[in-house]
This record gives C-alpha cells, structure tokens and sequence, in this order.
C-alpha cells in the first residue's frame, strides 16, 4: 500500500458494494514468530515463543515469563522519523499493518479521498513510552518530558499512526475491550464496509512489556507464577495455573468483495458472523450467545464450523466455563478445538486478531494448528481439542472465540470464499 501523492489522481467511482468482507492481506508480529510466514511455520511446528522476560529484568518480580516478539528491528521497517515518537507496541503495528498492506496490493492512490479506513483495539496503549516519560518528569522536571508523550501512550495511537502513515483518510477508531478488542475492531471495520467504505485495515497489536505493565498486570492476579516456558499457560489442563501475557497481534486488510475481485486480489476468506456480548459476571452465558449469535449471522449451522479458536484462558474457572459454551453449541467432542495462543501467551486486544489471522491461514492451507502444552487425554474428554500436532483437512469454516476482562465477550466466524 503506497501513500496518495494527491486527490485529482483518485478515480471517482468505485465498484458497487457486494456486502461480502474478505481479507486481502494479512501482517503479524508474534512472539513466535515476527512475519505473517514465519509466525505460521512456527506455529505449526508447535514453537513455543514463551520465555523469560528480557526487556526488563523481571527477578524481583513473582512472574518472570512471557512472550516476546523475537528479531524485531524497528529501524528496519518504519521511518526513522517516527522512531522518537512511538511506543514499542505501536512499531510493532506499523510493521504488521505495512505487511498486510503489502500483501494486499490495494493502493489508495487510485481510490475516492474517503474510501480506506484503519480500526485497531488495544488495551493500554503505549505504556512502555508512558512509563519512559514519567521517569522523566520525576527524575529532571517537565521540560524534559516528550511532546509525543501527548499521543504516544493514547489506546487510538495505532490508529492513528498507521492512517498517517498510509494516507487513510476514511471512518476510523479505536476499541478497547480488552482481550475480547481484535474481534470487536473487525466487527466495527465490517459495519463501515457495510456503508459503503472499500476497505479498512483493522485487527489489534498490543503489549505493555514494561515495569509499570508488568505491575497492571500482575494486579489483575490472573498471571501464572509457574516459571517453566512449557507448564506456565496450560488452558483446559487439570493444573492451569493462570495465563502468560505477551506482546504482539496482527493486522488486516478487510475489503468489500466487489472491490476486491475487480483489482484481482487474492481473497484469504470472508468475515461472515461477528456478535458480541457482556456478561457482568465472568464463566455467564455471554460466550455461548456470541457465538450462536455469529453463526447465525454468517448463516451457518454448528455442523458447518471445522474448527473452534478457543479464547483459552489458562484460569480453570474461565476454562470450565468455555469448555460448556462449546459443548452445548457443538456437542461433546462435536468439533475441532485449538489454541495456539499457547505458544505465545496472551496479547491482550492483539490475541484474538491473531486468532483471526490462524483461523484464515487455516482456510487456505487446510490445517488446524495445535494446541501445546495441554497434552492429549489430560483435558475433559468431552473437548475435541487438537494436541501437540497439526491436523490437515478441508476447513471451510473457522469459529474465533475471546474474552476480556470485565465481561467482554466475542465471536467471529470466517469462511472459505471461491
């Protein structure tokens, strides 16, 4: 994707909307793997991108692991210009956003003024740059603070970087609904998609791998304090003890299907159910109905869904919980169930986007990517869940679960498109 040099360029018309969202491009940076194809390789290899922290010296700390995104240079893929500007999680983005743009082909250069869009998620925004510039204040007075602090550390700086940087001057936002963030931010592309807009690029890169996030974090008492890489996140397993967290997510490239058949894009698969829901207690109802509620919407019958992203909390609780969503929708064992989330920890509003992104490389290569850690037969019985080991068959469609903190809950179905 290229930046407009000017508006006479742009072409007046555009195709007539299909109502059909497709994704057209697809960028990640992972703690497994920092690259759309390096992250699926690893993932179906089962590479554990779980480590101890190295941003920071976390021994004084009683959770000492999490999941980094590895051979990152930020100099390598944005502007140096934006270098003293950005927080950490926000390069990431730019990066990941660059890559799906890439990918996609889409130029805005040839498109109306208006017709692009950005809608990301996230959680905290840049508390790593926040943090930097509070030091500041504290240690040499308010002169020495950033100007940038002034939008760096904003939950709407991905938005707003990546829409700047690509010269995407369409209807754009933030969500910010926790874990549950990478779906609602699709949901909401899909809505504009549905009013007329050409494409957006959407989904959630998040992190706050930092002192001062690690202390919001460890708050929230939902952290694993297990210090192996490989027993510390280990969701539906009889000794879950909490989550890991990570950095990280991915971005899309979410087009009208119209727009994107006429300029001969290659299509991953099609949005075709989002819901949402809230549950003012957590392990209610909420999951369940998200996810009728998107089967319905796409259409489609549980028997129709090849494969389920669980949202996999690694809190037995929440585990349970989820566990009896998806039974009651599918039946025991009635459906494929995975959580590659294992193998990075949880991204916070990045997760679930690249949840999304699995789900739709699983579209195109036909494969369910595992689950790690858990280890076949030591889950209830009843979870068809894939262990260890990719499972190659047909997918035509895929079922991405997630919650957030709070009682934030989504679901998004997608679907092979030919």
């Amino acid at each position: 994707m290229t930046r407009p040099t000017s508006t006479a360029e742009r072409e007046p018309a555009a195709p007539v909307p299909t109502g059909a969202a497709v994704v057209t491009g697809i960028g990640v940076a992972a703690p497994n793997g920092f690259g759309r194809e390096t992250w699926w390789a690893a993932t179906l290899r089962g590479s554990n991108g779980i480590a101890r922290l190295t941003r920071f010296d976390p021994s004084r700390y009683p959770v000492q692991l999490a999941g980094e995104v590895p051979e990152f240079e930020a100099g390598e893929h944005i502007p140096s210009r934006l270098l003293p500007q950005t927080d950490h999680m926000t390069r990431l983005a730019l990066a990941a956003a660059a890559e799906a743009a890439d990918e996609s082909g889409l130029d805005p250069g040839t498109l109306p003024e208006y017709a692009v869009g950005v809608v990301t998620a996230a959680s905290a925004g840049g508390f790593e740059f926040g943090q930097r510039e509070l030091q500041a204040l504290w240690s040499k007075g308010g002169a020495h603070v950033s100007a940038y602090q002034s939008f760096a550390w904003f939950y709407a700086v991905n938005t707003g970087q990546i829409s700047i940087r690509h010269g995407l001057r369409g209807p754009s936002g933030v969500v910010v609904t926790d874990q549950a963030g990478g779906l609602d931010a699709v949901a909401q592309a899909r809505r504009h998609l549905r009013k007329g807009v050409q494409a957006v690029v959407t989904g959630g890169v998040d992190g706050s791998l930092c002192p001062w996030g690690w202390a919001a974090h460890l708050a929230g008492g939902r952290m694993s304090p297990v210090a192996d890489p490989e027993r510390a996140y280990r969701p539906f397993h009889p000794d879950a003890s909490g989550e890991i967290v990570g950095e990280g997510g991915a971005i899309l490239v979410l087009e009208d299907e119209a727009s994107a058949r006429a300029r001969g894009a290659r299509v991953y698969g099609e949005v075709a159910g989002c819901a949402a829901t809230f549950d003012p207690d957590a392990g209610g109802p909420g999951l369940f109905r998200a996810a009728r509620t998107a089967l319905r919407q796409a259409g489609l019958e549980p028997s129709d869904v090849d494969v389920v992203f669980a949202d996999a909390a690694g809190v037995p609780d929440a585990d349970r919980a989820e566990t009896e969503a998806i039974i009651e929708l599918f039946g025991p064992r009635g459906v494929a169930v995975t959580a590659p989330k294992t193998m990075t920890g949880r991204l916070q509003a990045g997760g679930a986007a690249l949840d999304l992104a699995a789900a739709l490389m699983s579209l195109r290569h036909s494969v369910v990517p595992p689950t790690v850690h858990v280890g076949a037969g030591s889950h209830d019985p009843r979870l068809d869940l894939v262990c260890d080991t990719p499972r190659p068959g047909r997918i035509r469609a895929a079922l991405v679960l997630a919650r957030g903190h709070g009682g934030f809950n989504a679901a998004t179905v997608v679907r092979a498109r030919h």
